[in-house]
């Protein structure tokens, strides 16, 4: 991937990320609600995004942030997925 490329991508992450995070902020579900789980998709897709981002961002590869993103990504996962057993995986990322 040219830097052109990199930077196009990172540009076009940014607006999804706008429209992601709005979504996110008016979605006045809390945990229990019906729409709960559909607020947690739209919060899994906001860290997706910050994963790309941290993935296609200039230089070498911030593994602090690396760690951040899929720490967040699998706590949102683990309640769509319990059977992987994620929270395993996530002490795995720290240690």
């Amino acid at each position: 991937m040219n830097e052109r490329q990199r930077n196009s991508i990172l540009e076009q992450s940014w607006i999804a990320h706008e429209i992601v995070e709005q979504s996110y902020l008016v979605n006045t579900a809390v945990k229990g609600d019906s729409e709960w789980l559909e607020k947690q998709r739209i919060l899994m897709a906001d860290m997706a995004l910050h994963l790309l981002q941290t993935a296609l961002n200039s230089g070498d590869l911030e593994r602090d942030k690396l760690r951040n993103n899929l720490y967040s990504i699998m706590t949102i996962a683990d309640q769509f997925l319990p059977e992987a057993r994620l929270e395993a995986a996530k002490q795995h990322l720290f240690s």
